[in-house]
């Protein structure tokens, strides 16, 4: 039997009477890589925020790894093992590769950084941060400024930066926009590598992507679920196609 490793029942979230999310249930499978599709205003990116816990929801509940998380703060879920990225890519231009992996690895320190220290007391971290840059295919870029990166590089120093904290449950917002197809085969690249041992969700508009990664999608339109199933059946779907086509405006 598959284990379910996020799970939500209702979930909802209304702002000034309109219904951004409604109603919306899904269980993602451990081990399995989860698209959330649909057309822009779908709800998606609100979604991604209710369970990351950026925004609190109107209605619902949401489990991760069977544990009721409907009410905890973006870090305490952070903590507990669901990370995500976002669509812009945030890194500390001015900053080494090897720098910024670092930063994030320094989560065992508690709220302490060190940023005032000497960067030879923070040398333990190294080893690590290298072999992360290998994992996202930067380790030849490890004293490259982040600044100096191409987009496409910056989005893999990115997920770098979120795979220092050993998620179980890694949430990707849009991963691919904005690049050109050498930098977006690079990140399906990498998407594909990073599965293994961990469960991905995520939000995706270039549907070659979705169907070259995705085990399961879950279509979104008006803030409600659509269809949900394989790529091979969603795909086919006449409501889907109807959404796609831009006939039904989300």
């Amino acid at each position: 039997m598959s284990t379910i490793i996020l799970e939500t029942s209702g979930l909802s979230k209304a702002f000034s009477g309109f219904t951004a999310v409604d109603r919306v249930d899904l269980r993602i499978e451990t081990g399995t890589i989860h698209a959330l599709i649909g057309p822009n205003g779908a709800g998606k990116t609100t979604c991604f925020n209710l369970l990351t816990k950026f925004l609190q929801p109107s209605a619902g509940r949401i489990l991760f790894q069977g544990e009721d998380i409907t009410r905890l703060k973006p870090a305490d879920v952070a903590r507990r093992g669901m990370v995500r990225s976002f669509q812009i890519s945030a890194v500390f231009g001015q900053l080494s590769t090897l720098e910024n992996v670092r930063i994030a690895l320094q989560r065992d320190r508690g709220g302490s950084f060190d940023f005032w220290r000497s960067s030879d007391s923070l040398t333990r971290y190294d080893d690590r941060a290298r072999a992360l840059l290998t994992d996202v295919g930067l380790e030849t870029f490890a004293d490259t400024p982040a600044a100096e990166l191409s987009y496409g590089r910056k989005r893999a120093l990115e997920i770098a930066t979120t795979l220092a904290l050993d998620p179980p449950l890694l949430l990707l917002d849009e991963p691919t926009a904005g690049m050109a197809e050498p930098d977006v085969a690079r990140i399906v690249t990498l998407i594909r590598r990073l599965r293994t041992g961990r469960t991905i969700l995520m939000v995706e508009h270039n549907l070659s992507v979705v169907s070259g990664l995705s085990d399961r999608i879950t279509v979104l339109t008006r803030g409600r679920v659509l269809a949900e199933g394989p790529y091979e059946t969603v795909s086919k779907d006449p409501a889907v196609i109807t959404a796609y086509l831009g006939t039904d405006h989300a």
